[in-house]
């Protein structure tokens, strides 16, 4: 894999002018009884600026709503993709820039130091520092009931874990002996490794910091098993559905699970701002209802929603262009970021013995991508109108090798009895179905989230 660039970008002479620091309309009620703090309070002292002339965009307005729909309540996590505050986060041309923090220093990919914004705040307005690191490596990624399987893999180099260290209350350092290249990649990530916790509010649910009768009539009142479970349960950053739960997303939940329509306010201490020095988010809330898959693209036509591309196939576009002429909305065709419309994972962790075996043979899965006839699938499902290939990246991306796109794609049956025959599966039944080595069908089960028709119909 190659390394990703780091990008620096500095930001010089920026200063904000009395006009430029006006409030979102949303916040100006709470600013003015006193309520909140007035915007240069709120924002670190060096926050970010993004450009947006620079890519393309041009500089908007505070407030207003926007609502999309989505099939889940579960769908909550895409707001901290859609956000995508980071520690450190990738630009359109994959180079690592500073997001969250100021700066990294690194030293031989194996040593970086994150120097944080100083002023920076949590969205309840607690400050963020080196304790909210401190915290999660401490008291949550070395704890064993916590984190019964050890450190996230991307902590690890060899196996071995870093050395963390607290500089300052704005500095942290995290030391490896061997070089780590994917540890930035991992905390830029669509679902990111994090390092740091809010931990102000989180010890009232860690047995180190709390009574532990009291603890335990808070997990009866939780219904989950033990204090971990409550702890866990509550501070889930990337499932983006606990609105006490402190962020440093540009919105913030305030809706409690189980509901139908979940709103995100603006975060009023997000540390970005536009060039103007209006602070960032533009939009006040954004709104997200859920509906049925299957009936998303028929809400969508209708003008149920204001922004939307999950959920919705290539042949919903004539239905959403009539919709958008009726309802005065824009429809544009968008290339899609995922690697393929369809793939199959086999599970090579499996608990079953003899299908885990066979699963983490290549051979196997060789086959298996063998007697996938994809053209068939582009033309009954995609009208021809989309490229077979691998589960692999996009062709505009840097990382993209046209090897990786064509291995083992072309479907030929014969190739892949071969491979079978190799692996031993010779035995068959009376249907003709190959039999595993312990007699049973050789049946494959496929799960599926359910959420593309495409993959049900």
């Amino acid at each position: 894999m190659r390394s990703p660039r780091f990008k620096w970008i500095p930001l010089l002479g920026f200063f904000m002018t009395a006009a430029a620091q006006a409030e979102a309309p949303l916040l100006q009620e709470r600013v003015q009884s006193g309520a909140l703090a007035a915007e240069d309070q709120r924002l670190p002292s060096s926050p970010l600026v993004t450009d947006m002339e620079a890519t393309g965009r041009s500089t908007g307005t505070q407030g207003g709503n926007i609502e999309i729909l989505m099939a889940s309540s579960k769908d909550t996590r895409m707001m901290t993709v859609y956000g995508y505050a980071r520690l450190v986060g990738f630009t359109p041309d994959l180079e690592l820039q500073p997001d969250i923090v100021e700066r990294v220093d690194i030293e031989d990919d194996r040593r970086f130091t994150f120097h944080l914004r100083e002023g920076h705040r949590w969205s309840d307005g607690e400050p963020f520092t080196s304790e909210d690191f401190r915290y999660f490596w401490e008291d949550i990624a070395n704890n064993e009931d916590l984190s019964p399987f050890g450190l996230p893999e991307a902590l690890l180099v060899n196996g071995q874990p870093p050395r963390f260290e607290v500089i300052d209350r704005h500095t942290v350092r995290y030391e490896w002996t061997s070089p780590n290249p994917l540890f930035l990649p991992a905390i830029a990530g669509a679902r990111p490794l994090y390092i740091y916790a809010p931990g102000h509010y989180l010890k009232q649910f860690h047995a180190q910091y709390v009574d532990p009768e009291k603890l335990e009539t808070m997990v009866d009142d939780a219904g989950v098993r033990n204090w971990a479970g409550l702890h866990t349960r509550f501070g889930h950053q990337y499932k983006f559905d606990n609105p006490d739960l402190p962020t440093l997303q540009p919105w913030i939940c305030v809706t409690p699970a189980p509901s139908e329509r979940f709103v995100f306010e603006r975060n009023p201490y997000f540390h970005r701002v536009d060039s103007r020095g209006q602070q960032l988010p533009y939009l006040d809330r954004v709104i997200m209802n859920i509906a049925s898959s299957g009936l998303i693209p028929a809400k969508a036509g209708a003008g149920e929603s204001g922004l939307q591309a999950r959920y919705l196939r290539l042949d919903n576009y004539p239905f959403l262009m009539e919709g958008g002429e009726r309802n005065g909305f824009m429809v544009r065709l968008w290339e899609m970021g995922i690697g393929s419309q369809m793939a199959i994972y086999p599970n090579l962790n499996a608990t079953d013995d003899t299908w885990r075996a066979i699963m983490q043979d290549v051979r196997f899965r060789r086959a298996l991508s063998l007697a996938i006839d994809r053209e068939e699938i582009n033309q009954v499902i995609y009208f021809g109108l989309v490229s077979p290939s691998a589960n692999t990246v996009l062709r505009q991306s840097p990382l993209y090798r046209e090897e990786y796109a064509q291995a083992w794609t072309e479907f030929d049956l014969n190739q892949a009895n071969a491979l079978l025959d190799e692996l031993g599966l010779i035995e068959r039944n009376k249907e003709n179905l190959r039999l595993l080595p312990d007699g049973r069908p050789m049946e494959i089960v496929i799960h599926s989230a359910g959420e593309s028709t495409e993959q049900t119909d």
